[in-house]
């Protein structure tokens, strides 16, 4: 059987182009593996501080995912922190670390039947996996796109775009009406007309990122 580092190490492998692995107890990182993409300079000893993915996953005992400033380890940079138990207590924390969007980037590229057309991220209604295809829909414009939803999640704005269903992530900017729904917790009515859930197992989230 694989020791625990040794299992952390083929994690590690599994994401070194582009995600970094954290491990943390209820006070300090045990466990780094930066990735080629981003580089925190977390040694282990160093203490869990506060604004830190990890101080949040830890106080508030669940799963938190969210876009760090710059302040906190002197680059910005998406994460998600999912703390673990030991005899019903948090007894730490894994993080991943996910390298910001470029800064300056405020499109995206979607390819249609002519050609290429790049849509300002404030004109992108919502993103869908259909058909097993990333479908981009936009004010006056819909097209695909190579990236995965998971991918979307971690190069948009988190101030504009949230990821509401395993096939949905939606520009809250175009959200017109919010209501229950008997088929999923929410359902969301879109400044096109299109009607959206939000799903079980992402509405606590997306609760808390729209304060309702």
């Amino acid at each position: 059987m694989l020791n625990l580092d040794s299992l952390l190490n083929v994690i590690g492998e599994l994401f070194a182009d582009e995600i970094s692995i954290v491990v943390s107890n209820t006070k300090e990182y045990v466990y780094y593996r930066p990735s080629k993409r981003i580089d925190l300079k977390i040694r282990p000893g160093d203490p869990v501080r506060e604004g830190t993915l990890a101080y949040k996953a830890l106080t508030e005992g669940q799963k938190t995912s969210e876009f760090i400033n710059r302040d906190v380890f002197g680059v910005p940079y998406h994460g998600m922190a999912v703390p673990f138990h030991n005899d019903g207590v948090i007894d730490g924390c894994v993080i991943a670390i996910y390298p910001a969007y470029t800064e300056g980037k405020s499109v995206v590229t979607l390819k249609t039947q002519d050609g290429w057309v790049p849509v300002p991220f404030s004109e992108v209604n919502y993103i869908e996996v259909k058909n097993r295809k990333t479908v981009v829909v936009a004010d006056h414009i819909t097209g695909t796109h190579k990236n995965s939803l998971q991918n979307f999640e971690y190069v948009l704005p988190h101030d504009l775009f949230v990821r509401c269903h395993r096939s949905f992530i939606v520009n809250v900017t175009h959200i017109k009406e919010i209501y229950p729904d008997t088929h999923s917790t929410f359902l969301l009515s879109m400044s096109d007309g299109a009607q959206i859930p939000v799903s079980q197992s992402y509405s606590s989230y997306f609760r808390k990122l729209l304060g309702f």
